[in-house]
């Protein structure tokens, strides 16, 4: 792989990088890609340490988006990525960022970085989580929009690009099933209404990468985000083969490719684009 194949990650908060995109950056960055990291939110409304906003533990969401910054930049550095971008949006609030901002901020990165593929959440943000669910309605609309060369905004957001390919996570059950094994059933609110992750069936993916050899990289890159020890404490009980399960390989569903189609799985992002 060559360093002229570039690969972009929209993602909503730190953290999402390593647990959900760590083995396909640290491999494509080991390979030779060029590797983007966007992310839409600093990560202030979380815990610090297992403690709640509010408490005397806890710094201030302003501290806290300061920290959770730094370990976004370390976990980034130890995946080998290339450059990290980050949005400024409010933790939590994605959903209620107008499209005329949010849109413009991810074709200003898209034609900067002009990546050939892109990888965001699905549709239905992993577990219903609304900034993973609108981070992916403004990746998508954004990659559309990037392409427009009469598409500006009001201001210079670079030359028009066109990407290659657009992927959506999709792990499967075996995944889920390892990823809740290691944390917890991992369940989301919203007006009242419970969400749950739900997996993707193995017919629907259409692209699964091979991992295995990163995971200790991933692994050490989520190990970055220390203040957020306290929901990955039950990771440091895992041995080397059940860290490996969740990360030893990560699944993908090819929303759309201007170079390849058909049924058959993929085992490589880049599948159908030359050197």
């Amino acid at each position: 792989m060559t360093a002229a194949r570039r690969l972009m990650v929209v993602a909503a908060h730190p953290d999402d990088e390593s647990m959900g995109f760590g083995g396909v950056l640290a491999r494509y960055a080991s390979e030779g890609a060029g590797t983007f990291l966007v992310t839409a939110t600093r990560g202030e409304r979380g815990r610090y340490f297992g403690h709640l906003a509010g408490s005397a533990e806890h710094p201030g969401r302003a501290a806290l988006s300061s920290i959770r910054e730094r370990e976004l930049r370390a976990a980034a550095a130890v995946l080998g990525v290339g450059h990290v971008a980050v949005l400024d949006y409010r933790d939590q609030q994605i959903d209620q960022v107008a499209v005329n901002d949010g849109v413009p901020a991810i074709v200003e990165q898209i034609r900067r970085a002009r990546p050939h593929v892109v990888l965001t959440f699905a549709p239905d943000g992993a577990y219903g989580h609304t900034d993973h669910i609108a981070i992916s309605q403004l990746t998508t609309a954004a990659i559309v929009a990037a392409t427009d060369a009469s598409y500006d905004a009001g201001r210079d957001l670079g030359r028009p690009h066109v990407v290659s390919k657009l992927y959506h996570l999709a792990w499967n059950a075996r995944a889920w099933a390892a990823y809740e094994a290691a944390f917890r059933k991992l369940v989301f609110t919203v007006d009242g209404v419970e969400r749950q992750a739900t997996p993707w069936p193995d017919w629907a993916v259409t692209t699964v990468i091979d991992t295995r050899q990163w995971w200790p990289a991933v692994w050490r890159a989520v190990s970055c985000h220390e203040s957020q020890v306290s929901a990955y404490a039950a990771l440091q009980g895992l041995g080397p083969d059940q860290r490996e399960a969740p990360w030893g390989s990560l699944s993908f569903y090819r929303v759309f490719s201007l170079v390849n189609a058909g049924r058959q799985r993929e085992s490589d992002l880049f599948e159908g684009i030359d050197s």
